[in-house]
C-alpha cells in the first residue's frame, strides 16, 4: 500500500521517492527513482537535504531501494550518505555501481582524522628543517676539507678542467656586472653622503667615509650578493639538473664521489675568484665615488686619491679580501648543498634555486656581522 511520495522540481526524470507500507512490524520501504544528479536538483540542494532528513526521521527502520535510480552522481550520493547518518541503512538494495560509490564514501568516513597539532608543533616544524640544513651544511663543509686534504696529497685527483671552467663562469663572466653595480653604488653613496657633509663644511671627509665603507663593507658585500644571485643560483641549477637527468645516480653507480667531482671544484673556484672580485668591485665603487666627488663637491681625482692613501690603513684591505674568501666559501657550499638536495622534479628545482639564493645572502650577512664585531677595533684611526 502506498503511504506517501515525493518529487523535486527537475523535470519528469528528476529525483523522486515513494514510501510503501510493508507488512505490519516490517517497517516501510522507500523507493528512489529518477535521475539523482546535480543538474536535476535545479539549485535546491539544501531543500533536498532537508527533505531526505525528514524522510529518514519519519521512517527510521525503513528499507531503501535504489534499483529504479537511473543516474546517481557524487553530490546526490553525499546527500543520501549524510541523511543516513554516514552509514548504509541495515536494509538497502543498491546497484553494483552505486554500491561502489557508497563504499568510497564509507572509506573516506572511516579514515582517521588528522590529529590537532599542539601550539608548539608549528615551532617544531619550522625548527626541524633549519636543524637538518645546518647539520647537512656542516657535514658538507667537513667533506670539502677532507677532499682538499686528499687533493693536496694527490693533486692529480682534482678535476682541473672543471676547476678552470668554474673559475671562468664565476669570476671572468662576473666582472662586467660587478663593475657596473659597484660604480653606480659609489656614485649614489658619494652624492648623498656628500650633500649631508656639505651642510657642516666637512665635505672633504667624504674620502674617509667612502674609503672605509667601501673597502671594509660595501665592496665585499656587493660582490658576495651579486655572486650569490648570479653564480650561486647557476651552481644550484647545474647540480639540480643533474639530479633531474639522473646523472648524480649514475655517478654513484660508477663510484664517482659527488664531493670531489662537483662540490670541490666550485668551492675552490669561488675561493680563488672572490677576493679578486671584491678588489674589482671596491675599485669600481671608489671610481664612482671619485666621479661624484668631483662633480658634486669639486674634489679633484688626484686630491681624492692622495687623501684616500693617507686616511685608509692598509689593514682594511686585508680585512676586505679575507671577507671575500669566507663569503666565497659560504656561497659555494650553500649553493652545492641545495643543488644536491634537489628532488627529481622541476618544481623542486625552482624551490632549490630560490632557497639557495636567499640562504646564501642571509649567511653572508650573518658572517659580515661576525666580522664587524670581531674586527671592530682594527683598521680604524681614532
Amino acid at each position: 500500500m502506498q503511504s506517501g511520495s515525493g518529487h523535486m522540481q527537475g523535470g519528469q526524470d528528476g529525483p523522486a521517492w515513494r514510501v510503501d507500507a510493508a507488512d505490519p512490524g516490517a517497517g516501510a520501504q522507500v523507493r528512489l527513482s529518477g535521475r539523482w544528479q546535480l543538474r536535476t536538483f535545479s539549485g535546491r540542494q539544501p531543500d533536498m537535504a532537508a527533505e531526505l532528513a525528514r524522510l529518514v526521521a519519519a521512517h527510521p527502520r525503513a528499507a531503501w531501494s535504489l534499483r529504479d535510480v537511473t543516474r546517481l552522481d557524487s553530490l546526490a550520493a553525499v546527500l543520501l550518505w549524510r541523511a543516513w547518518g554516514r552509514r548504509l541503512p541495515d536494509r538497502v538494495d543498491l546497484r553494483p555501481e552505486h554500491r561502489t560509490l557508497f563504499a568510497r564514501l564509507a572509506a573516506m568516513s572511516d579514515a582517521p582524522s588528522a590529529p590537532v597539532a599542539p601550539r608548539s608543533e608549528p615551532v617544531r616544524a619550522g625548527v626541524r628543517p633549519l636543524l637538518s640544513h645546518a647539520v647537512e651544511l656542516l657535514a658538507l663543509s667537513g667533506q670539502v676539507l677532507l677532499d682538499i686534504a686528499r687533493v693536496i696529497a694527490q693533486p692529480s685527483r682534482l678535476p682541473w678542467r672543471d676547476l678552470s671552467a668554474a673559475v671562468f663562469r664565476t669570476g671572468t663572466q662576473a666582472l662586467p656586472i660587478t663593475a657596473m653595480v659597484g660604480f653606480l653604488v659609489g656614485v649614489v653613496f658619494c652624492y648623498l653622503s656628500g650633500r649631508q657633509l656639505q651642510q657642516f663644511g666637512a665635505d672633504v671627509f667624504i674620502v674617509n667615509l667612502l674609503g672605509i665603507t667601501v673597502v671594509r663593507e660595501l665592496g665585499p658585500m656587493l660582490a658576495a650578493i651579486l655572486v650569490a644571485g648570479r653564480s650561486g643560483s647557476a651552481i644550484t641549477a647545474q647540480i639540480g639538473v643533474m639530479r633531474l637527468n639522473q646523472e648524480l645516480d649514475a655517478m654513484t653507480v660508477l663510484g664517482l664521489p659527488h664531493g670531489l667531482r662537483l662540490v670541490l671544484p666550485r668551492v675552490l673556484a669561488l675561493l680563488l675568484v672572490m677576493p679578486l672580485l671584491v678588489a674589482w668591485t671596491s675599485v669600481a665603487t671608489l671610481a664612482g665615488g671619485v666621479l661624484a666627488a668631483q662633480v658634486e663637491l669639486g674634489i679633484a681625482p688626484g686630491q681624492f686619491i692622495e687623501r684616500l692613501r693617507a686616511t685608509l690603513p692598509i689593514l682594511n684591505i686585508g680585512i676586505g679580501l679575507l671577507k671575500g674568501v669566507v663569503f666565497g666559501a659560504l656561497v659555494a657550499i650553500v649553493s652545492c648543498h641545495f643543488g644536491l638536495r634537489t628532488r627529481p622534479d622541476t618544481a623542486s628545482l625552482g624551490r632549490s634555486v630560490t632557497a639557495s639564493v636567499v640562504t646564501s645572502i642571509t649567511v653572508v650577512i650573518l658572517a659580515d656581522a661576525v666580522f664587524a664585531v670581531t674586527f671592530s677595533g682594527m683598521g680604524l684611526r681614532r
